[in-house]
């Protein structure tokens, strides 16, 4: 990483300039840019003036440990000179091309990305990002089943497109939603708030299971295409499914004959310690959706991971599908890099080791001092910390769907002494990149362990 001096920033770029062009970007964002999932008169957005690793710099100057890595989509950090380097060639040698023509950088991205899925995934449908992936996954699904209803739990998020918002099982669906999508929504495990009135993992991986079994029945299994799950559910509270959960929704695709499809947009490349969540359940989805971490977000591109049998479909019968940057050569030049620089680096090994012997333990730590912390959860660089206002009943600290003056006070604390968090409702996530340091990640548990003083003191 690039030491910068007290006045400039990793650019080399003078602080004071930068701060100027950054008060100028900010006026100009006020008056002209529209924000996605916002009011707009009530958001004052944070200016970055430069990022490096580990780390943002803000509008202020001031430099922050980015936990968040961003939309929990930088899995290798800010600005790796390999990417960088792999985007500048790509663009002196061929910057776009239509999607009906070979190119390099899409064909070697295809590849490896294929050399990591599990199973047979082993054609690849590129996209512009997450959301488009799961439009495209579940278009397929539908094709080939010839049906039309698609499964999806609630606490879940698979993007802010029609189809994909109407799967989403969070609050950001309801303003969207018109009953007409051909989505059922239903509970999956969460033992931490349980639907099933479990006591341990064990029951509810059971009674989750047994419960989808019988709304399949009510539903009718001829008319389920598909039934559609984030490998660990991200933005919903990274909930890990328990033992034996991912197995039973694959035996029950298998005997119905639906579609599996495993979100991975969030939670893939090297995020949960492995190449894909969906390796920590021996499992093998019919599709699978990806973005994000595919190639850091230095470009936008998502895509679809498809198997032998639903390619089939398609061998000579056209998918009535497609985008104008399918695979663009930027994109997918960034991807090669990535993944290539994700190996080279042992950076998936890396974040399975910083959730096992760091982030895990140090976040155990925290809990058993903090009483505003209800439970922390997660694997690898992927963890979420539960705020509750009582332990005892575990009510919230933000309602679901909302925020509240503590977690304001919360976030406010993490930021004022040097960290980026990733907030949502009553958690904060810890989800640096797949390459943080043992040091970057203790400091990161440092920061936490204040801002959680101050969740303290909310408590009544």
């Amino acid at each position: 990483m690039t030491t910068t001096s007290a006045r400039t920033l990793p650019t080399g770029q003078d602080i004071d300039a930068a701060i100027a062009e950054g008060r100028r970007a900010y006026e100009l964002d006020r008056k002209h840019v529209f924000h996605s999932w916002s009011a707009q008169a009530q958001i004052t957005p944070m200016t970055v003036l430069a990022a490096e690793g580990s780390y943002v710099w803000d509008g202020d100057g001031n430099r922050l440990l980015d936990f968040s890595s961003q939309l929990v989509n930088t899995n290798i950090g800010h600005q790796h000179p390999k990417v960088v380097a792999a985007i500048a060639a790509q663009a002196a040698k061929l910057c776009t091309v239509a999607p009906q023509y070979v190119n390099d950088a899409r064909s070697e991205a295809a590849r490896l990305v294929a050399e990591r899925t599990p199973g047979d995934l082993n054609r690849v449908f590129f996209t512009n990002g997450g959301a488009d992936a799961v439009e495209h996954a579940v278009r397929m699904a539908r094709l080939h089943t010839g049906r039309h209803k698609v499964l999806a739990r609630y606490r879940g998020y698979h993007g802010g497109t029609d189809t994909a918002v109407n799967l989403t099982g969070d609050p950001r669906r309801w303003p969207n939603d018109r009953g007409a999508a051909g989505v059922v929504h239903f509970n999956g495990p969460f033992l931490y708030r349980s639907s099933f009135y479990a006591q341990t993992e064990e029951q509810e991986s059971q009674r989750a299971l047994e419960y989808l079994d019988r709304l399949i029945e009510m539903e009718g299994p001829s008319t389920i295409a598909a039934i559609i799950l984030e490998s660990i559910p991200g933005t919903a509270g990274i909930m890990v499914p328990p033992p034996g959960y991912m197995a039973g929704v694959r035996e029950i695709c298998d005997r119905h004959g639906i579609m599996f499809i495993a979100d991975e947009v969030m939670a893939g490349f090297g995020r949960s310690g492995k190449w894909f969540a969906i390796d920590h359940f021996d499992v093998v989805p019919d599709l699978m959706t990806f973005a994000k971490g595919v190639n850091s977000g230095y470009v936008p591109l998502g895509g679809v991971a498809i198997s032998d049998a639903v390619a089939a479909t398609f061998a000579d019968r056209a998918y009535p599908g497609g985008l104008t940057y399918s695979g663009h050569p930027l994109a997918t030049a960034a991807a090669v890099a990535t993944l290539n620089a994700m190996q080279d680096e042992d950076m998936v090994a890396n974040a399975a080791r910083i959730g096992e012997q760091v982030l895990g333990p140090g976040l155990r730590e925290l809990a058993a001092r903090h009483p505003s912390v209800g439970e922390v959860r997660g694997v690898g660089v992927f963890w979420a910390i539960e705020l509750v206002a009582d332990r005892e009943t575990r009510e919230p600290l933000a309602p679901y769907g909302g925020t509240s003056a503590a977690m304001g006070a919360v976030v406010a604390s993490c930021k004022a002494n040097g960290l980026l968090p990733f907030a949502n409702y009553n958690r904060i996530h810890a989800v640096p990149a797949c390459n943080v340091t043992d040091a970057e990640a203790a400091e990161g548990l440092r920061i936490l362990d204040i801002a959680l003083g101050v969740a303290d003191g909310y408590l009544g």
